[in-house]
């Protein structure tokens, strides 16, 4: 009996700090009713608003000819095209055909349930790091396109943004090993998700010694080689030229940022070569100048690191060094690093937004905090 008055004790205790947090912090309420109102205008969308059919069915054909036993990428076709996306795609709509039957509204409702578990992830995101003001919660619901994208396209970049977003989630917790493995299993249904590979490296840089990041890369590497192993023990050469194709010519008619340029410059190597330089130097910039500045720059940090990797071989320091690194400087330093990769590329369509909208959101709102607080 007095186990169970106890008990009822600490339940009663539990419930009174969760009601002091919300008290103490608007945001987790603001957030709270974010996603429930979020959650109704999803369940109205996909009940009123006709499925845009755009993927689908080429998606189920694909995953048809991989159900049926093909191996050799090269035949996995749909009616848009041959499959680019590695085998993690595959797996993923191959269970979503299974639960499904390949009919577009329980697909629907599933994408829903999809878009809602990374609404939460990327709000979590913000809880954590802390930066925007509150109503600045709510431009995560606003998007038209997003919600299009998740529900009314069921495109598979919104399985590889919410393995992103855990990712991340991973990383400002400082699991980097797990939010690494994480980040591999995203590339593996859609590789747009490398665009955060260069910001990722450098906070692994700056976070871990040497072997951490070289430990955290070969798990990375474990998982793709793992997902992709039935398509490379048979037709290595087909899987890897059509699933990591680096060099394929995205149609100039789905351009959205150099829709300006004519086509004949656009699907040019010349041009190609030209935002290649450009999102490097712009990389080099920003890690120099403000991913680094703390540390003395960029080349500080990379000479840091080799002094301690001469000290850790030489054995007088031959346990690991690890940095804690801020939620906030985290996640800036990923969805700025992003941003650019998105300014140039040439390949960008509207389903990036999918992953772009929450960056919109922080970058847009961080100077007006600023702003709010050298006022205070």
């Amino acid at each position: 009996m007095a186990a169970k008055s106890a008990a009822i004790r600490k339940s009663s205790h539990g419930s009174e700090n969760f009601i002091q947090k919300l008290v103490k912090n608007p945001k987790i309420s603001f957030a709270i009713a974010l996603l429930i109102a979020d959650s109704i205008l999803v369940a109205l969308i996909i009940a009123y608003v006709p499925y845009t059919k755009i993927d689908w069915d080429a998606y189920m054909s694909q995953v048809t000819g991989f159900l049926e036993g093909e191996r050799d990428y090269s035949n996995l076709k749909g009616d848009t095209g041959p499959l680019v996306y590695p085998a993690g795609f595959l797996y993923i709509y191959s269970a979503i055909q299974y639960v499904t039957g390949g009919q577009v509204y329980p697909a629907q409702i599933l994408f829903g349930f999809l878009y809602m578990l990374d609404l939460a992830i990327v709000v979590f995101i913000y809880l954590k790091t802390d930066v925007v003001p509150w109503w600045a919660l709510s431009l995560l619901s606003l998007s038209k396109r997003v919600h299009s994208i998740f529900v009314l396209r069921l495109f598979n970049d919104c399985f590889a943004t919410t393995l992103l977003h855990a990712a991340l989630v991973s990383i400002i917790c400082q699991k980097w090993h797990l939010g690494l493995v994480i980040f591999s299993g995203a590339v593996s249904i859609k590789m747009n998700v490398l665009l955060y590979a260069p910001p990722l490296l450098l906070l692994m840089v700056k976070a871990m010694d040497i072997v951490g990041v070289i430990s955290a890369l070969v798990g990375a590497a474990l998982v793709q080689i793992l997902i992709g192993l039935p398509f490379i023990l048979s037709h290595p050469a087909s899987y890897l030229s059509n699933a990591f194709n680096l060099g394929r010519v995205f149609i100039h008619f789905w351009s959205v940022n150099f829709k300006f340029v004519p086509e004949d410059i656009f699907v040019s190597k010349a041009f190609a070569l030209s935002l290649l330089v450009a999102h490097l130097s712009l990389l080099l910039v920003f890690a120099h100048c403000r991913w680094c500045r703390h540390e003395g720059g960029l080349f500080a940090v990379v000479r840091s690191k080799i002094i301690q990797l001469k000290l850790r071989v030489s054995q007088r320091n031959p346990s690991s060094t690890k940095k804690v690194l801020q939620a906030d400087h985290i996640v800036t330093t990923m969805f700025v690093g992003n941003f650019i990769g998105i300014i140039c590329a040439r390949s960008l369509h509207y389903q990036f937004y999918s992953c772009e909208s929450v960056k919109i959101t922080k970058i847009s709102s961080s100077p007006l905090l600023a702003w709010h607080q050298s006022k205070t």
